[in-house]
């Protein structure tokens, strides 16, 4: 009886000193394990048993990727302008023992660095180049501190600076600058817009004046066919109206011959027709050869009509 409750108390005592001892590391995390004083190793994820009394947990280190915002820092430019950066570092653990034993406060450690490595960068570059180098220097400013910082188990991932804050006196004449630049712009692009509009009322100009060319042009030619239609026309008319007119006479002279009229009836047609032709615009006239036998005939025929009139 006596021994059962012994060994129960045993059990009891030993509960006691193991289950403090039993560990779990929770994900993206590590421990560091000192025995006496020393550092003895590094738990990882998972469940973990130290030894009472000897063992004890030294730190429990945070593995994940950590940020941290330091205040401006006071920096001077190449060119003795002084102004306020702050700076934002992305930093991860990757060796907890030496984030551990390597530097008493690491955290301070890295703004101190930081601030000073800062100036470095800064007084090498004048002012519009830290305005606009702000790629440059966080490029700068990470390969210093990474390498800085290696001994620490510490990496720096990413620096950034939040801000840059220049002299009041910087930032007026900033602004100064800025408007006449924007005013600048505006007279360029005001005469840019003036030349295109004086190109483009040009180039309607010279499209207008060849389109008047053309129609000109193009009325000239139809004038010109309209003449020319019209002088066929009226030559066509007068080319038919001659066919009409010979056609007529020969109608005529073939009417006198069915009608059986005689050599003095002929010849005196022949009169009528020499005296139209005598009438006319021509500036020559041609006569007969028997024009002595026509006169004759004519004489005669002027004879008997006085006759005639007297009876």
């Amino acid at each position: 009886m006596q021994g059962a409750i012994v060994l129960i108390i045993l059990i009891i005592i030993a509960l006691i000193l193991i289950v403090p001892n039993i560990r779990i590391v929770p994900q993206a995390h590590a421990f560091v394990i000192e025995r006496l004083g020393a550092y003895m190793t590094t738990w990882n994820v998972g469940l973990h048993v130290k030894v009472p009394i000897i063992d004890r947990v030294a730190r429990n280190v945070n593995l994940k990727e950590q940020v941290v915002d330091f205040p401006p820092q006071p920096v001077i430019t190449k060119d003795n302008v002084t102004m306020q950066i702050d700076t934002v570092i992305f930093y991860q653990i990757t060796d907890p023992k030496m984030f551990c034993y390597g530097v008493e406060n690491p955290i301070v450690a890295i703004e101190n660095l930081t601030a000073t490595t800062l100036r470095n960068v800064i007084g090498d570059l004048e002012l519009d180049e830290t305005l606009t180098s702000r790629e440059t220097i966080n490029t700068k400013m990470r390969e210093a501190l990474d390498v800085a910082t290696d001994p620490w188990g510490i990496k720096i991932n990413r620096v950034e600076l939040k801000n840059i804050i220049p002299p009041e006196a910087i930032k007026v004449a900033m602004e100064k600058q800025m408007k006449a630049e924007r005013e600048r712009r505006e007279q360029v692009t005001i005469a840019e817009g003036q030349k295109k509009s004086a190109i483009l009322i040009a180039e309607g100009n010279k499209e207008s004046a060849i389109l008047n060319a053309e129609a000109e042009k193009q009325a000239q030619i139809l004038r010109a066919e309209a003449k020319k239609e019209a002088a066929i026309k009226e030559a066509e008319g007068q080319a038919e109206a001659t066919i009409k007119i010979q056609q007529a006479n020969a109608e005529g002279i073939r009417l006198i011959k069915e009608a059986g009229a005689d050599e003095a009836v002929l010849t005196l047609k022949s009169l009528e027709a020499f005296g139209r032709a005598a009438n006319g615009q021509a500036t020559k006239i041609i006569i007969p050869s028997d024009i002595s036998g026509i006169a004759g005939l004519a004489t005669s025929i002027g004879e008997v009509l006085k006759e005639d009139k007297k009876k």
